[in-house]
């Protein structure tokens, strides 16, 4: 008997162990694509864009097969505590890391359309929007692996950074488009884009919060809401 629990006990521990891993596979993918995505942006790289695109196909696996391994655990496991919260944060990870995947799909697709436009000068604003974007899903997914709440929360206050850098190139954009409607088309492409990074900012602070969920039990999710309409 104790040696058939301790047999199960490897097989249960070996299921947690394969949704994390797989896990760490679909966020380090999509760290990847985001990557590809901004150097085909910036070397007028179609080719490149097209290869990032088709790279979704994976992350939408991932998802499924994730999503199937959480929800056979939970019917046959039946865990708790810890291990119950950390089937219920992968199950909500994985809509956030597949979000970021279709957003640098949606990234690659305005990457070609401005294939054949004049190059767009430089944008530093959209150069580090991408950098900081990039910076936080990194960090937000190397929290999950080592389950580093403090590491979580100091990354919630950096999506600020992320919207102003937004605001930044919006404006520019903007004046852009007002001086020579020529460079309408181009400058809508490029404004979708920032507004891509800036979703995908946002997914990775959800990310942020469910490793703090996971960690400490704690949701810190919208805090405003949970005190009644009182600022915490």
């Amino acid at each position: 008997m104790g040696v058939d629990r301790a047999h199960t006990d490897r097989e249960y521990e070996a299921e947690l162990a394969e949704v994390r891993t797989r896990l760490v596979r679909m966020g380090t993918l999509v760290e990847d694509m985001i990557e590809a995505s901004m150097r085909a942006l910036s070397d007028r790289d179609t080719k490149l864009a097209k290869e990032t695109y088709d790279r979704d196909d994976e992350v939408n696996r991932l998802e499924l097969e994730i999503d199937d391994m959480c929800l056979r655990i939970l019917a046959r496991r039946q865990p708790v505590a810890s291990d119950l919260r950390f089937l219920a944060s992968a199950l909500k990870l994985v809509v956030d890391i597949e979000r970021i995947g279709d957003l640098v799909a949606n990234i690659c697709d305005r990457v070609i359309e401005l294939e054949g436009e004049p190059p767009a000068r430089p944008y530093g604003s959209l150069q580090l929007m991408a950098s900081a974007t990039s910076g936080m899903v990194h960090d937000a997914l190397a929290a999950f692996v080592s389950k580093d709440a403090k590491r979580a929360k100091e990354l919630l206050t950096r999506d600020r950074v992320v919207d102003d850098y937004y605001r930044q190139l919006f404006g520019e954009l903007l004046a852009e488009m007002m001086a020579d409607g020529k460079n309408v088309y181009r400058a809508t492409r490029l404004q979708s884009i920032a507004k891509y990074l800036e979703r995908i900012a946002d997914h990775a602070t959800n990310i942020a919060e469910r490793v703090v969920f996971l960690v400490e039990g704690k949701d810190i999710r919208h805090p405003y809401s949970r005190n009644n309409g009182r600022v915490p």
